[in-house]
């Protein structure tokens, strides 16, 4: 919430439909920072979170980016439907993100 809502700028949310947008790389960085924070609070070794949050950058950024591209090709703004739907999917993806991290971190600890 605080990285999608509070965090961001209008520089991160302009021009998200290109792919080599710094904006939304940068958000996805602050994605993946939380994560590293997250992890490391809960005692995760750096060898494993490392690749995870990488992995997670690479993961939000995409998500984010064919969000940006969708809805930059379909001209669609919050006042149209198809926009929040858009928005709902971008959203689910990145929670399933999340749950697909604690689930490593799980199957990790319970190897360990």
């Amino acid at each position: 919430m605080l990285a999608d809502y509070f965090l961001q700028s209008r520089a991160m949310l302009e021009g998200r439909g290109k792919y080599l947008h710094f904006g939304t790389f940068l958000h996805a960085g602050i994605h993946a920072a939380g994560s590293l924070v997250a992890f490391s609070l809960v005692g995760a070794p750096l060898g494993f979170v490392l690749p995870l949050v990488l992995a997670e950058w690479a993961v939000h950024f995409h998500i984010d980016w064919w969000k940006g591209r969708y809805t930059t090709r379909e001209k669609l703004t919050p006042a149209d439907s198809g926009y929040w739907r858009a928005s709902g999917i971008d959203q689910a993806l990145h929670q399933l993100t999340y749950v697909g991290m604690i689930w490593l971190w799980l199957l990790a600890q319970s190897a360990g």
